[in-house]
Order: structure tokens, then C-alpha cells, then sequence
């Protein structure tokens, strides 16, 4: 509702779901929640939709390199930065690498 006009949207689904409009919003939500928070990053800190990567099992590999790369970066409270910006503290501060990683000198 916009002051006193009200709006109705209609949307077409193809779903395997019961005819449910609660559970099928539920589970739109769902979707678009996982699209932001993981899609979006991996694609704005990463670069992954314009990656150039395509033979045999090397777009997967990277992918999974990517999301490890990025749980790790989202466990460090070390610092209070972006995904994006503890990337590049990471390359360029090899002991910062190192924390990320845990690494230990032996």
C-alpha cells in the first residue's frame, strides 16, 4: 500500500509445490535470499560471472575455491572490512594471508 492506493501484483509459477500462496512465497523468499547472500557476493568480490574459466572441471574447481575463500574471509573478525577489501589485504600482506589461512611457522 502506497498512502491510500493499493497495489496487486500477479505472478505466474511453475512449481511442484501445493497451490499454497504462503509456502510458495516461503520458498520465492528463500531463493532470493540465497541469490543475495552468495551469488551476489561471489559475483562482486570474486568476479565470478565474467570469469573466463570454462575447460573440463576448472569452472568447478575454482567455484569451490571461491565459496572456501569466502567462508574464510567471512570467519575472520581480525578486521572490520568488506569481503572485498580483506581480498586484497590478503594478497597484498602475506601475513594476513597467513592468519586467514592459519598457518603457524614451524
Amino acid at each position: 500500500m502506497i498512502g491510500s492506493k493499493t497495489e496487486t501484483d500477479r505472478r505466474y509459477v511453475i512449481s511442484s509445490l501445493p497451490a499454497d500462496s504462503e509456502r510458495i512465497l516461503h520458498a520465492v523468499r528463500m531463493h532470493w535470499g540465497i541469490e543475495n547472500g552468495l551469488h551476489w557476493c561471489l559475483d562482486v568480490t570474486f568476479g565470478e560471472d565474467v570469469c573466463p574459466i570454462r575447460l573440463c572441471n576448472a569452472a568447478l574447481d575454482f567455484s569451490l575455491l571461491r565459496r572456501a575463500a569466502m567462508n574464510l574471509f567471512r570467519a575472520d573478525h581480525s578486521r572490520a572490512m568488506r569481503l572485498s577489501k580483506k581480498r586484497k589485504a590478503a594478497a597484498w600482506n602475506p601475513d594476513y594471508l597467513a592468519n586467514i589461512l592459519h598457518l603457524r611457522e614451524i
